[in-house]
């Protein structure tokens, strides 16, 4: 951490989530001699920075780090809490997360109500519930042709592990009686399994969760020419003959101005504040905040009804993930388009059932995120009349569910009630469809393509059309309709951008 801003590096980067600290810690594992700022907008609320707030032991401590998480009106009261908020339909965030103060939603249209951003060392990485399957059939980018290979480097970024829950009461008997209804047909690697979670379990048993901290690495930490400012506002980027040349940030602890040249920089903000920094720096691609994709979320609990304490069991279900909790993934599929996750209810970010005591992991929470049908309609918007919390140009969503959506969340309804069928008995008459904007995977507004035809901001190897030296970062970048968690994909494709940074310093 350094207050004393350089005048010039070689790399900037904007955003400390995990693809930013992707480029980080490829660049210094690549390119040692590159002199390395990282600009992030919130402050540091974990130790090592970048940290996730579960591994925080103490609540009092863990609330004040998602309170200073809430942007820059800072400690919103406005988040989820109990089952019934979440139900109701309240415009509510998560903790650690703030909402879109307005234009959340356009006259006539749908909208993202509940759309939410994180501004902390970290980013949305210090909140999440650390899900990191795979891609699979459409979800998959065609021209991207090392992608498996990028997305097992990025397995070893993030730290993903599929056995940190291995002996988590009925995690087998949920993922056998899944299989045996959602199985058929399905090719071997599109089975129902373990989630693939950034999550290790250490020596003594505690469970330690990934955030942008393990992506750093000691590789970054230890490189003396890597600095990471946190509390910095980048208000632009600086083009000059079309190429970036730097950016203006601002201090927000002292209020100063300052310029600081660079070679190259790499906006990873996130899918609404990566397009917002384009847009207020006069860079706007044709496809700039198109393709706007949201997951739409359908969840459901069921009991196991004949599920009897194991051995060892006695104290009630912990909040949040515990080691009481099973996470299972049954993979999108083309005929079936979404992604299950399904989170014992000790595992859930949402809580499902309000009855206690029950026997830690007897009840099930289900969730199927459902794959958008991507219109270049959707999008976000900027004028110079709206600005948000840091004096830039506020996002306006524009966004509509489509009749394929709507057939696709119908197909999801009936799927969901079946596979909670199978494990046990359901709670509640019907499932519940979340908020658009609930799953907090937005994607496509800085998409990458092939050739700049209008339809993509960046090359395949994220570099913004028109602006040698810029590079986009984040889930933005992801250029299909996915139903899968994006954070994996979208560090896959970092590491594909910064390898090429690293070959041309």
């Amino acid at each position: 951490m350094n207050r004393s801003y350089p005048a010039e590096v070689d790399v900037i980067i904007v955003g400390s989530g995990p693809a930013g600290a992707a480029y980080a810690r490829v660049l210094s594992e690549r390119a040692p001699d590159a002199r390395i700022a990282l600009f992030e907008v919130g402050p540091t609320v974990t130790d090592p920075p970048g940290a996730h707030v579960r591994n925080i032991a103490d609540p009092t401590r863990r609330a004040d780090a998602q309170r200073r998480s809430e942007g820059p009106r800072g400690g919103s009261a406005a988040t989820v809490d109990s089952p019934g908020a979440v139900k109701s339909g309240e415009r509510r965030g998560r903790p650690g997360t703030f909402l879109l103060e307005d234009g959340f939603a356009a006259d006539g249209e749908d909208g993202l109500p509940v759309a939410a951003m994180s501004s902390n060392v970290g980013g949305m990485s210090a909140h999440w519930t650390g899900a990191c399957p795979r891609p699979n059939e459409s979800e998959r980018i065609d021209f991207v042709d090392d992608l498996d290979e990028l997305l097992g480097e990025a397995d070893r970024l993030l730290g993903v592990t599929t056995d940190a829950f291995e002996g988590a009461p009925f995690s087998d008997l949920v993922r056998e009686r899944l299989a045996a209804t959602a199985d058929a047909g399905r090719e071997p690697h599109a089975r129902v399994q373990r989630m693939p979670l950034a999550v290790h379990r250490r020596a003594d048993g505690a469970l330690v969760w990934s955030g942008s901290d393990v992506v750093f690495g000691a590789e970054t930490r230890s490189n003396a020419n890597f600095t990471l400012f946190d509390e910095s506002l980048v208000t632009a980027v600086i083009v000059e003959e079309g190429r970036t040349t730097g950016v203006r940030v601002s201090d927000r602890r002292s209020g100063e101005e300052h310029e600081v040249r660079a070679r190259v920089v790499v906006v990873g903000a996130d899918a609404l504040r990566t397009p917002q920094l384009l847009w207020a720096s006069g860079i706007r691609p044709d496809a700039l905040g198109r393709y706007l994709n949201d997951q739409t979320q359908v969840v459901y609990a069921t009991r196991i009804l004949d599920a009897a304490a194991e051995p060892g069991d006695g104290a009630p279900p912990a909040a949040g993930i515990s080691a009481t909790s099973g996470v299972t993934w049954i993979p999108y599929t083309d005929a079936k388009p979404f992604h299950g996750q399904v989170m014992q209810l000790d595992a859930s970010p949402i809580p499902l059932a309000e009855d206690d005591p029950v026997v830690p992991g007897s009840i099930v929470g289900l969730g199927l995120f459902c794959a958008k049908d991507l219109r270049r309609e959707d999008r976000i918007e900027f004028s110079d009349e709206h600005l948000d919390g840091y004096g830039l140009p506020a996002p306006r969503i524009r966004y509509t569910l489509t009749t394929r959506d709507h057939e696709v969340l119908e197909q999801a309804r009936a799927e969901i009630v079946r596979l909670a069928a199978a494990v046990g008995e359901p709670l509640g008459e019907h499932p519940f469809t979340l908020p658009l904007g609930a799953s907090l995977h937005y994607q496509g507004t800085t998409r990458m393509g092939v050739t700049d035809d209008g339809e993509s901001v960046c090359d395949p190897w994220s570099e913004v059309w028109g602006t040698q030296g810029l590079y986009v970062a984040g889930n933005g970048v992801i250029p299909t309709s996915t139903a899968c968690n994006p954070t994996l994909t979208s560090v896959a494709l970092a590491v594909r951008g910064a390898r090429r940074i690293a070959e041309s310093l």
